[in-house]
């Protein structure tokens, strides 16, 4: 086992690090309080071959391993949420999928303008009466000669007013329940698809989150991705890669809230001396301090699966829900240590405590997590090779080209 990083993987982190640094920290708070999404810093990430990071070089991404795209996502959300969400979306629930279950025509169309970050993906799943129960969507999609005709709506999806092409689900045949689901790529500028952002929420407001809809929105065949009636297990191996970038995320909040807090500790005193110095405040660090080195593990471990080519559903759902819980924690405590302070947005540590709140929810609540964790100890649960894998890395043209 080596628990270090490479060079590469090392300076990667530096250089988010300092993007972060200079690109968000100065200006998030102005973009949360007002809830804008800059879209300047994608193409900023595109300029740092950044979009796509663990897509390969003949796909226009920059090569490397998944191990650092979840670097890339740690450091984003030590910014904010919303630009590790972005990254998710569109590295890890679109071009990561199209790179696992697209043909090559799908690839050279969408993946590689994606990895340089030429045009934006996003991911349709969740609708109004379909979250953890993805069988219950009522989006349909019927075959007409060369097109299918798409009809319905999805709802918290990230980049609904950013995203150029989406990955979206629907019912071909709603008989066979989640065997009768499949996978289009549907742009934008398709006649019939409209977006609607949601304003109110509780955090990631820097983020752009909203619905989409589809009114007879004709999708050519040749945009549905793997085979027809495939596309739970697609969205499913989808929410490998997601969950993988939110445990990751959940990792750089956890470094925020670490990093507020340990200043807070050492400006402020009470009783004659730093706060720091009281056994209870030192419990609090002393959680972020488990919560960040625990979740990193797991957070490594699956990648290293992903770069062996190997199934870490298992891994990657331990690694989120512990993660997630951890970071909502931490969030909790550096307010806490904050005081009344905490409470006010003149620390970033209420912003930390509301946007750590979503990732225990979306890709898998901590509930599915939980029945997953059991299910898997229990024997109930168990994965099998898939019909197309996730490449192993280091990339090979054999292993990329399907």
């Amino acid at each position: 086992m080596n628990f270090g990083l490479t060079e590469e993987q090392e300076a990667v982190r530096k250089m988010v690090r300092s993007f972060v640094d200079k690109e968000i920290m100065p200006y998030i708070q102005e973009w949360d309080a007002n809830g804008h999404f800059e879209r300047s810093v994608m193409t900023r990430l595109a300029d740092l071959d950044l979009m796509g990071v663990c897509i390969p070089e003949e796909y226009g991404g920059s090569g490397m391993d998944y191990n650092t795209l979840a670097i890339v996502c740690e450091e984003l959300e030590r910014g904010d949420t919303a630009f590790r969400t972005a990254v998710s979306v569109h590295t890890g629930l679109n071009s990561m999928t199209l790179l696992q279950w697209g043909n090559e025509e799908q690839k050279q169309k969408y993946l590689v303008p994606q990895a340089k970050g030429e045009k934006i993906g996003a991911f349709g799943l969740t609708e109004p009466n379909a979250g953890s129960d993805v069988a219950a969507m009522q989006t349909t999609a019927v075959r007409d000669g060369d097109e299918y005709i798409l009809n319905g709506q999805k709802t918290w999806i990230s980049l609904c007013d950013v995203a150029d092409h989406f990955l979206v689900f629907a019912y071909t045949d709603k008989s066979k329940k989640h065997k009768g689901i499949s996978c289009f790529i549907v742009e934008r500028t398709f006649e019939g698809f409209s977006s609607k952002a949601i304003k109110g929420k509780l955090g990631i407001r820097a983020g752009n989150t909203g619905e989409i809809f589809f009114d007879n929105v004709r999708v050519p065949a040749a945009n549905l991705v793997g085979e027809e009636g495939e596309g739970f297990k697609i969205a499913m191996a989808a929410l490998d890669n997601g969950r993988f970038t939110v445990a990751a995320g959940a990792c750089g909040l956890i470094q925020a809230c670490l990093e507020e807090s340990l200043k807070y500790c050492q400006e402020r005193s009470t009783f004659g001396k730093e706060i720091g110095k009281h056994q209870l405040v030192q419990q609090m660090i002393a959680k972020m301090v488990d919560g960040l080195e625990t979740s990193r593990l797991l957070v490594y471990r699956a990648g290293w699966l992903k770069n062996e080519g190997k199934r870490n559903t298992r891994e990657t759902s331990l690694a989120k829900w512990h993660a997630c819980d951890a970071a909502f924690d931490a969030a909790c405590d550096a307010v806490q240590i904050h005081g009344a302070y905490g409470y006010s947005n003149e620390y970033p540590v209420e912003r930390f405590m509301r946007n750590a709140k979503a990732p225990v929810i979306y890709e898998g609540t901590r509930e599915i997590h939980t029945v997953m964790q059991a299910e898997y100890a229990l024997g109930y649960r168990q994965d099998k090779q898939l019909r197309r894998m996730l490449p192993a890395w280091p990339f090979t043209e054999e292993a990329v080209e399907v």
